[in-house]
């Protein structure tokens, strides 16, 4: 049974909209949690667009289940991580003008970057974990830096039609076969939403779905416990 990781990035973005101290993203955790999460992701961004850096000690305080930070890879990120020490940490791409992450982080372009980071987090017992997009390349060039652990960019899927979509779900399921295969932890995340993870989920090999604006935007109108509970019944 695949594990759900419900992102509460979008709670704190409507309580940043009007600059006040609700919604409260550390009770939506705690609430998705009690709905049958398996682990709480949040993505501290350079520019702090929602969450917040008060908000990650009151959070990992106040859960049960695994917390999964995604974040960056600089020397400011990896202090905060190795303060905080969450469950598990994700490096994600980070630009400042995009509405939300365009891509998985190229680590065949930066290795050379990222080795240092990647090295001093796997010091640590912080599961790390990087975001990358389903290319063959991008996982021979991860096992290289010592991960163990991948979270699939699914965005191009997602947002892709037709024989494209087919393609992209072709590519996914590749890349999920052939991580697993060598050993690795397999996660998938990004623009998956009620309707389109239903191709995805027979790919037997994820173990993690981390999810956040659909679940966030279905909860307008359905309410939080209810939207959480259903998504957790289709990746199940």
């Amino acid at each position: 049974m695949a594990l759900l990781g419900v992102n509460i990035d979008h709670v704190a973005t409507l309580r940043q909209a009007r600059g006040v101290d609700y919604p409260d993203p550390i009770i939506a955790a705690k609430m998705a949690q009690d709905c049958g999460a398996d682990q709480i992701t949040c993505h501290l961004r350079e520019d702090r667009r929602h969450i917040q850096d008060s908000d990650l000690p009151r959070l990992q305080a106040a859960l049960t289940i695994p917390m999964n930070l995604e974040m960056a890879a600089t020397d400011e990120m990896a202090a905060i991580a190795m303060k905080l020490k969450p469950h598990k940490i994700t490096l994600v791409p980070e630009r400042r003008e995009e509405l939300t992450t365009e891509g998985g982080l190229d680590v065949v372009t930066h290795q050379k970057v990222l080795a240092p980071v990647i090295a001093r987090l796997l010091q640590t017992d912080m599961i790390l974990s990087l975001f990358i997009d389903p290319d063959l390349k991008q996982i021979a060039t991860s096992q290289e830096l010592g991960i163990q652990a991948l979270e699939f960019h699914t965005g191009t899927y997602c947002n892709a039609s037709g024989s494209k979509q087919a393609s992209e779900l072709k590519r996914l399921a590749e890349a999920c076969r052939h991580a697993k295969s060598e050993g690795m932890f397999v996660a998938v995340g990004h623009g998956l939403n009620y309707q389109n993870i239903l191709a995805v989920t027979p790919i037997s090999e994820i173990a993690e779905y981390n999810i956040g604006h659909s679940i966030v935007a279905h909860a307008v109108l359905v309410g939080w416990e209810r939207a959480v509970r259903e998504m957790k019944s289709l990746v199940a």
